[in-house]
């Protein structure tokens, strides 16, 4: 039970992701999660508001069958599968956390100061998440798709648009963590 409830080695979690894109690409098919936000907006009925969201999203059932293994997969793992919550950061991370508010850094995978519900009712946090939001969903877009998609398929697939969407996802989460995120805190 030990092996289940430890994170899995690289050796066994990259084969089984290796597998994975192997199905999905014998079966035509693409990963990637922002293309589930476009089947939820489709089925929700947002083809009426825009053009970009009409579309079959019949075509894209396997999507929600994604969705609902994800949400499905992490309550298993959250509440079976894992010892504690606790997370494995380095000492130094942790000392630069607190320093700009962030207390007990690793105790948690989210911390308190900027995910729990009484941070996210205040007039700071909602506007934190709301344009956080609407920026990872707009750069998701105008990437052409999300970090999942461009980092797993589009590498393993030799894309260079792929490429050049993961370095900017790095540059923009090294811009966000070192100047951006001290100053809201």
């Amino acid at each position: 039970m030990d092996f289940i409830l430890q994170p899995w080695a690289w050796y066994v979690a990259g084969p089984i992701i290796a597998f994975v894109m192997f199905l999905l690409f014998y079966f035509g098919e693409r990963f990637g999660v922002s293309s589930n936000l476009e089947t939820f907006c489709a089925i929700g009925g947002a083809g009426k508001i825009t053009d970009y969201f009409k579309i079959d999203w019949k075509q894209n059932k396997w999507n929600l069958m994604f969705v609902a293994g994800a949400i499905t997969g992490g309550f298993i793992a959250s509440n079976w599968l894992t010892v504690s919550d606790a997370v494995a950061i380095n000492p130094q991370t942790v000392k630069d956390l607190a320093a700009i508010g962030i207390k007990n850094a690793g105790s948690t995978y989210l911390p308190d100061e900027i995910f729990s519900i009484d941070t996210m009712l205040t007039l700071k946090g909602f506007l934190t998440l709301l344009i956080a939001g609407l920026m990872v969903g707009f750069g998701a877009r105008w990437a052409g798709g999300c970090t999942s998609g461009h980092a797993i398929v589009g590498l393993s697939n030799l894309e260079i648009p792929s490429v050049i969407s993961v370095i900017g996802f790095f540059i923009g989460g090294l811009i966000m963590t070192w100047f951006i995120l001290p100053m809201l805190f």
